[in-house]
This record gives structure tokens, C-alpha cells and sequence, in this order.
């Protein structure tokens, strides 16, 4: 389980943190061993940060004693499990009906369309090619971004794609499937913005950097088909 294994410590050690880390405390770390136990504790930190997960400190500092201890924990391996499926199931909830009021919001925008499947879409530029197959392989340049602004993967820097930068190739069926359906749907030299809902992307599984049940706004341009 994704929960779960954000309290396994990962065999890699983190880079430093970046300019924009808020500056931390002034710790002593005076041998080896005591600075893989802080950057432990970092990598445990950033790891529940980053998956939004909103822990109580000081109650899991205790299962971690417990743990390290040996002492009897204060639940057993059925309670651990149950209570992970009942949280996950709570955000899993949570973040659908924030979706859904997103989308239904988004719906009011000038131009937004919406396919049978959910997917809603600008066409910020119509092209005038032929339109792939699901047996196509494509090239693309595109940007993806959570609904906060975070991009997680692109194909160019700035505003538009230099000549240098070369476009994603890929076969149709090989993307996820808010992508296979979206591609269909456009001629070569269109440009589009899909808003992908997460049954259509990544679902509760999430990927790398995307978190669980996110939805997904790419701006993707369908440069030609091989």
C-alpha cells in the first residue's frame, strides 16, 4: 500500500533540500551515524509531505519508539491495515468531490467541451491534418500540470517549444488512457487543453510526483504522426 510505504525508509539518501527549504533548526551532527538518523527523518518527512499526508508528530514519534523499542505497539496488524484502507478511502472521497466541483466549474469556461468519458477540453488551436488511430505512433510536445500549477513532466522549457527541443514519440495506446482517447480526437497541428480526470490518468495509485486521484490539465500539441 502507497500509505504504508511511506514509512519504510528508502535506501537512497535525499539531496540537499533546495534554496526555497524553509531553514532548519541547528542540529548537531557530529559522526555517521548521526546524520543518516536526521536525513532518515528527513526522507520520512518529505516523503509524508509530499503525499499531502497530514500526520499528528507526536503520536507518530511513539509508533516509532514503539518500533525501534521493541514494546508492545498500541495496535495490532489487523487495526494497522484497517485504519490505512479507512484513511485512504476517507481522502479518496474527499479529493473526488473536489474534482467534481472543479469540473463542474471548469464547464463554465468559454469553449471548455466535455466527452462522454469526462474528459473536458479547450481547443486552443485546430489543426488541419490527418487524425491518429489507435495504432499510430504519434509525436507530441506537451505540458502537465496538478491543479495547483505544479508541472510534473514536459516536453519543452518556456513558453513555447525551441528547435532543439524535440517532440515525445509514442504510440497511441502506450499513454494513459485520458491521452488515447484525447489523441483521436485531433488533427496533426492542433493544439489542446485536457483536463483528465484520474479514472482516466493515474487513479489512486498515483505516479512518481502525481499524487493519488489527481486530476491532470495537460496542454499538448500533436506535432505529426510517424
Amino acid at each position: 500500500m502507497r500509505l504504508l510505504a511511506t514509512l519504510i525508509v528508502l535506501t537512497g539518501i535525499s539531496a540537499v533540500a533546495s534554496a526555497q527549504d524553509k531553514p532548519e533548526p541547528v542540529v548537531e551532527l557530529k559522526t555517521a551515524g548521526d546524520k543518516v538518523s536526521y536525513a532518515v527523518g528527513l526522507n520520512i518527512g518529505r516523503n509524508l509531505k509530499q503525499q499531502g499526508l497530514n500526520v499528528d508528530l507526536e503520536l507518530l514519534t511513539a509508533g516509532i519508539n514503539a518500533s525501534l523499542a521493541g514494546t508492545k505497539p498500541a495496535m495490532t496488524n489487523e487495526e494497522i491495515q484497517a485504519a490505512f484502507l479507512e484513511y485512504q478511502a476517507e481522502q479518496t472521497k474527499a479529493s473526488k468531490e473536489v474534482i467534481r466541483k472543479f469540473m463542474e466549474n471548469n464547464m463554465k469556461t468559454k469553449g471548455m467541451q466535455q466527452t462522454k468519458s469526462g474528459i473536458q477540453y479547450l481547443v486552443l488551436r485546430e489543426g488541419s491534418g490527418e487524425k491518429p488511430t489507435k495504432k499510430s505512433t504519434v509525436s507530441t510536445h506537451y505540458r502537465g500540470k496538478l491543479v495547483n500549477g505544479t508541472v510534473f513532466d514536459e516536453s519543452y522549457k518556456g513558453d513555447s517549444p525551441t528547435e532543439d527541443e524535440r517532440p515525445a514519440s509514442f504510440g497511441v495506446t502506450q499513454v494513459i488512457a485520458g491521452w488515447t482517447e484525447a489523441l483521436q480526437m485531433m488533427k496533426v497541428g492542433a493544439k489542446y487543453r485536457l483536463f483528465i480526470p484520474p479514472e482516466l490518468a493515474y487513479g489512486d495509485r498515483g505516479q512518481s510526483t502525481i499524487p493519488p486521484n489527481s486530476l491532470l490539465i495537460f496542454d499538448i500539441e500533436l506535432v505529426g504522426i510517424q
